[in-house]
Order: C-alpha cells, then structure tokens, then sequence
C-alpha cells in the first residue's frame, strides 16, 4: 500500500512510519523537514499552516495518518486531499470528552463543544473534536478516529511517563527516599507509542473504521508506582503525601512544571483515565505488559540524559525539600 503520514519526523508519526514500513508499505511523509524521517520513507517537505502546500504530493494513497490537533490542519488536509486518499486516520486524544468524573464510560460519551479557531492548547480538547468533525464529516464509513489516553513508551519527551521509573532509580535523597502522591482513587490508562503505531496500521489495512478510545485497561496508581519501584530496582523509603498536602504546596497534576505526572485529584477525575477500551480491543487492539513499556522508558531515559532539563515533575533539589517538609510535619503523610 502507498500511505501518506502527515509528519513523520516526531515520536508517534515516526512509529507509525517505522510500523507501516515494517510491514512492507511504501511511506510518504510530509513534513516541514527540520527533522529527518525514519530511514526507508520519503519526504515531501512542505508547511501545513500553507493552504497551498499540499500540492507538493503527487500521485494517489491508500490511506493517510494524521495526528494534528490543529482544526485548521486537519479541515485543510481532508478538503484537500479528499479525492486522492481513500481512508484517512486520525490519532485524536480522550481529552475530547466533557465527562472527566464517571469512570468506564465508551465512545458515546459526550463530547466538549468543537473549537474551530487556530490551535491553542487551552482548548486542547475542544480543537480535537473540531478535528474528529472535520475528517468524520469528510470521509464518513473511511474515517479511523483513534482516542489514546496518556502514551508511553520510549521517546517520550514530555517526561510524564518517563519521570517515576527514572525517580526510582536517581532518588533526590541520600537515603533514597521519594515523594509520591496517595491517593487511594486515582488511575492510569497507558498505551505504548509502539503498540498504537502497529494497530493503526493493521486497521488500515483491514479497512477498520469508527471512533475507539485506543489505550488499555486502567490501573491504579499505586500499582504502576509499583511497578516503575520495581524495574528501577528502588529499596528506598516511600513518602506518600495527600491531595490537601499536594495542595498547599503547589504541586500541580499530571504534568508540567513542578508536578506530579499522572496523578490528577480524586473524585472529580475518577474517569479521567479510566475509559473503556473494550471497542478497540475488539477491532485488534493488542497490548504489551506495562512492565515491558516502564522498562524500555526508563532504559531510554538513562541513554538520554538523567540529569536534563524536564517538562514534567519535580527537581531534585524541589522534592528534597519537600520530603523534608512532609517527614517533619504532624500530618499529611505516611511513610513505607
């Protein structure tokens, strides 16, 4: 088959290159061309933000991969393209539902209100149903929407799911002690980047088509903390902190800086990060052990760099003091 992946030269566009390719695709990929593509692909360098730009692609594809969360991209490319590809994948996000408290809900949960304007990441969720409407409204019965949660997987450089293995195996205390939220409720819902590129493509393939929240089966918090402890073979105490606690010391959820990478607040995001994958494990949704993906991000984080700047958690230095704090207060902590 001859497909087109919008991008290619990032992480999720390149295992999806890397993946169709594996299978013995032909790959075109168009991108601005800062960064190379996977060897065995072709670029076609070009600026989506450009109307014009897509007449740089010559010929016809089987399919295309978008993973746009720009309205204006993905409206412009299914417009464009509309009559020389015939099926079209987006990879869209569980951010578009408007429901983040009621845990194992599926695709037909309802949805934010569609933002139509230019990207802004503080309409994160609006933009992408914007981008749902406009490849849905185009290619209907030929339309793949893929809804992940938060992925995993080697690559990862937004640091959220890279930061607890590598945490477990560089504690920011002598005695090896780390700071870690408790909260009973919480949960993760992880795919690895690899796993979500391989399915894409095999549903190309078969023609599968639909909207599916294309990520795993949730897990408690706990439990994954559990596992990152015990790949990055840690023996050190845990310092387990309250969501009043997190609180009043300012450290935010799920990402960015100084924060907690996946933990949200309980009970108003109970169903954050647990949806229902049931249609995607059906249509072929196939999954690694998360043991596997914790230990390859961590393997890929100790080859990047231990010591980089971070998108996401807390500095040494920050958690420290904050392990200081807690161990001393009267209240809010626990230790084991």
């Amino acid at each position: 088959m001859r497909l087109l992946v919008l991008g290619g030269t990032g992480w999720l566009g390149g295992e999806i290159v890397r993946a169709a390719l594996g299978r013995g695709h032909e790959v075109i990929c168009m991108a601005r061309g800062s960064r190379p593509v996977p060897e065995g692909a072709e670029l076609v360098a070009a600026d989506r933000d450009d109307s014009q730009s897509y007449s740089a692609l010559t010929g016809e594809f089987a399919a295309a991969f978008d993973v746009t969360s720009d309205p204006q991209h993905a409206r412009g490319a299914v417009t464009a393209l509309r009559q020389r590809v015939d099926r079209w994948a987006l990879v869209s996000t569980c951010s578009v539902y408007a429901q983040d408290d009621i845990p194992a809900q599926d695709e037909t949960a309802p949805l934010l209100p569609a933002w139509d304007g230019p990207f802004d990441l503080e309409k994160y969720g609006e933009g992408n149903v914007a981008c749902e409407q406009a490849v849905l409204a185009a290619y209907n019965d030929n339309a793949l929407i893929a809804r992940p949660g938060l992925i995993t997987g080697p690559g990862d450089r937004s640091d959220r799911t890279g930061y607890w293995p590598l945490r477990f195996a560089h504690p920011a205390t002598a005695d090896g002690a780390v700071l870690v939220p408790d909260s009973p409720g919480a949960t993760v819902q992880l795919i690895d980047v690899r796993d979500l590129a391989q399915w894409l493509v095999e549903s190309v393939e078969h023609g599968t088509s639909g909207v599916y929240n294309a990520t795993t089966e949730h897990r408690s918090l706990a439990d994954y903390l559990a596992i990152a402890r015990q790949v990055a073979g840690h023996t050190g105490e845990l310092v387990a902190v309250g969501q009043d606690w997190i609180a009043a010391h300012g450290i935010a959820p799920w990402a960015g800086e100084r924060s907690f990478p996946l933990w949200l607040p309980q009970p108003e995001y109970a169903g954050f990060a647990a949806r229902s994958p049931a249609a995607a494990r059906s249509a072929g949704l196939r999954t690694r052990p998360l043991e596997d993906s914790v230990r390859d991000t961590l393997a890929w984080e100790l080859q990047a760099g231990p010591g980089r700047a971070r998108r996401a958690g807390l500095s040494p230095a920050d958690e420290a003091a904050l392990i200081g704090d807690a161990i001393t207060a009267p209240t809010g902590h626990k230790t084991y």
